[in-house]
């Protein structure tokens, strides 16, 4: 093991161990070939888990039943094709018998028809489903999505056409029924504990209620409402009361610019007979008055004794807060410069068990404490990362793991923090698990002074200087991890990464301003984005971390990244392609001003001042430096970015005789369903790579 300490243009200090080398020997099939693991759920009773798993394409739904000392796991659905249709909104039933979820649609933009990348000629339609986990064919309840079972699990509550419609789920000849007709974006489906109500929320727009339809009485009541946007219902354990987010619209265009602070939102609690409710707590001016949620589907938890649990950034760090239901001052349940992202309610509704990146902050813990305050204990420790904790009926703890070597899976905690698999068997014998280089942290230091994190892959040593690629993730409230990643996208990045290091790369991951694990100034730094691309020195500072490498040839350096990553690397060679001699942009934005447009109520000429700072800061605007060669690659069905940004970035390059390549992929999404589809893209780029860098030498002007 030795230290890091490289120094260039006076700007630069890296540390960190370099531990094992990359090894030869593997292909791209092979290092995306192990299943990508996500959404696990233990039963409410029986200590049955269920998760999803895409295995090369094919997403079907496992359940593990406990048997002895271990688990025999059993597929529930078969899907055998690499087809890019998703399996989402699983749930279980309150017996854990069944499980009720989705197939087909859009997840992230329900409201839009759903992807057909695969071409199929009939479609693709998005459908509720049901299946026992004791085996059988699963049985298809009605079109829509966002099911929640009843607690007698007798009904079967969902959406269709932003309606509220119910089935019921013990007779298959049922047919559906439209519950009630209303107005707004319906979604965040709760049922009450005694099952005679039924909480959801109703966009509006610049507005957003939550509503509660009485079953028995065939009333609906809209709680408190008001000018601003409520959200993340919760049921007190009586059924009378329902406390929600109030928050804040921001101003139209503001997304993908810094909000360290705005009017502050508040937690109220309203009586679901008759809808009055009063505030029982706000947030304080500054650090934390504007909401930022934690990952996953629930934000608020009525806990078994009667507090409300809730995340806020008081301290500039996401962590969980818990209040008495009746109001008064909030206690700070996980304190500390860290970041709280899933958490999970015991079964008593008395302990929270989450993830976070205390004392290890590029990776991912386990953690629990109790609702109403004490000293955090410590469940999970070591080299790898632990996500998306899951707790059983009798309290035990399940979790979806991950290192650096082997992908997402689903794993047991024991009382020691001890980890066992849960399904090993599914890990393919192809899988390069032992060829799989272990990335070491480093510091780079911005061309403006901020310090940045990222992760090293080295490929194996023969002392020569290597061609080197710098990858930037997407989001941008996103962080790379010393592991393979919890997010589908960024878990194929990763394998990419590790691809590239074993190909002969010097590989730098970035974790650049703006993106989430390093408290609240980080994620909204100054001036990033469509505020002035200050992420930029980041990426200079990159450049000239890995010019001042001896094992790299400062030369041949490459960009590479997806979505916002795309934006950084279109950004890096239109400003710097002295520096960067080949890049390969992913659905990358090019133009700021057509992208807010994307995201909300926004026109570039109500603000001319912000639109002029918003195309300075877009690659388009700095184009006519951009000489080095790039390869583009987009879906043509991008939702979160348009693809008239990339027709826009190909027509400015071929008309100034820049040469680029391009990939595009028909009815694809921005996220690439299909996953011969992610396999060709990054064929393509290590090709390209291979091409510009390793074949031909840049000719960088080094200062």
């Amino acid at each position: 093991m030795r230290r890091i300490a490289a120094v260039a243009g006076g700007l630069l200090i890296a540390w960190g161990s370099l531990t094992a080398r990359a090894a030869q020997g593997f292909t791209l099939a092979q290092v995306l070939s192990a299943p990508f693991n996500l959404g696990l759920e233990a039963a409410p009773q029986g200590g049955n888990l269920l998760w999803l798993a895409n295995e090369q394409g094919r997403r079907n739904l496992y359940a593990a039943i406990p048997s002895g000392s271990g688990f025999t796991v059993r597929r529930l659905t078969d899907d055998t094709a690499d087809d890019g249709i998703e399996i989402g909104n699983v749930t279980w039933t309150p017996d854990g018998e069944h499980i009720v979820y989705v197939r087909g649609g859009d997840f992230e933009f329900p409201e839009r028809p759903g992807p057909n990348p695969d071409l199929l000629p009939e479609g693709v339609e998005q459908d509720v489903w049901v299946v026992a986990v004791a085996g059988g064919a699963p049985r298809k309840l009605a079109e829509g999505r966002a099911p929640a079972v009843s607690p007698d699990g007798a009904t079967v509550a969902y959406i269709k056409d932003d309606q509220i419609w119910t089935v019921d789920l013990r007779d298959p000849a049922a047919k559906p029924q439209q519950l009630l007709h209303t107005r707004g974006r319906i979604g965040g489906l709760r049922w009450s504990p005694d099952g005679k109500s039924l909480a959801f929320t109703s966009g509006r727009n610049d507005h957003g209620f939550v509503g509660v339809y009485s079953i028995t009485e065939k009333a609906l009541r809209y709680l408190d409402p008001s000018t601003d946007i409520d959200i993340a219902p919760v049921w007190s354990p009586d059924s009378r009361s329902v406390a929600f987010a109030r928050t804040i619209q921001p101003p139209p265009g503001s997304i993908f610019k810094p909000q360290r602070s705005g009017p502050p939102w508040s937690i109220r609690v309203a009586d679901a007979a008759t809808g009055a409710g009063h505030e029982i707590w706000r947030a304080s001016e500054g650090p934390g008055s504007v909401f930022q949620p934690t990952e996953g589907d629930r934000q608020l938890y009525w806990t078994g004794d009667d507090r409300i649990v809730f995340p806020w950034e008081r301290t500039g760090w996401l962590h969980q807060y818990s209040i008495p239901a009746n109001g008064g001052a909030a206690t700070e349940l996980t304190p500390g410069d860290f970041e709280v992202d899933y958490v999970a309610m015991s079964p008593d509704g008395r302990r929270l068990i989450y993830s976070s990146n205390q004392d290890d902050i590029d990776r991912r813990h386990l953690w629990e404490v109790a609702a109403d305050g004490g000293a955090p204990r410590e469940l999970t420790h070591g080299d790898g990362l632990e996500v998306m904790p899951a707790v059983e009926a009798d309290g035990t703890v399940a979790v979806l793991r991950a290192d650096a070597q082997e992908p997402l899976r689903p794993a047991a905690v024991g009382a020691d923090g001890s980890l066992r698999d849960v399904a090993p068997q599914m890990i393919p014998a192809e899988f390069p698990a032992g060829k799989l280089v272990a990335p070491s942290p480093v510091i780079i230091t911005a061309a403006d002074g901020m310090r940045i994190h990222g992760q090293l892959f080295l490929p194996a040593e023969d002392g020569k200087r290597h061609p080197a690629v710098i990858f930037f993730h997407g989001g941008s409230r996103r962080q790379m991890l010393l592991g393979w990643h919890y997010m589908d996208y960024y878990s194929n990045a990763y394998g990419m990464n590790q691809y590239l290091a074993s190909r002969g790369y010097v590989v730098l991951s970035v974790n650049y301003r703006s993106g989430t694990g390093y408290g609240l100034n980080f994620r909204e730094a100054l001036n990033y984005g469509a505020a002035g691309a200050s992420e930029f020195n980041d990426v200079q500072g990159a450049g000239l971390y890995l010019r001042g490498r001896a094992d790299v040839d400062p030369g041949r350096i490459g960009v590479w990244g997806g979505s916002y990553g795309g934006y950084l690397t279109a950004l890096a060679l239109a400003r710097a392609s002295d520096m960067f001699g080949a890049g390969v942009d992913m659905h990358g934005v090019h133009d700021w001003n057509l992208e807010l447009q994307n995201w909300g109520a926004y026109d570039p000429q109500k603000d001319p001042a912000a639109a002029r700072i918003a195309w300075e800061a877009s690659p388009l605007a700095s184009v006519g430096g951009w000489r080095s060669p790039v390869l583009l690659i987009q879906g043509d069905d991008d939702r979160n970015v348009q693809f008239a940004q990339t027709v826009m970035l190909a027509n400015a390059l071929r008309a100034q005789g820049t040469p680029f390549e391009e990939h595009v992929f028909p009815d694809e999404i921005h996220g690439f369903l299909l996953h011969r589809d992610w396999v060709t893209a990054y064929t393509l780029a290590a090709d390209f790579f291979d091409r510009k860098l390793k074949e031909k030498t840049h000719k960088a002007v080094l200062q």
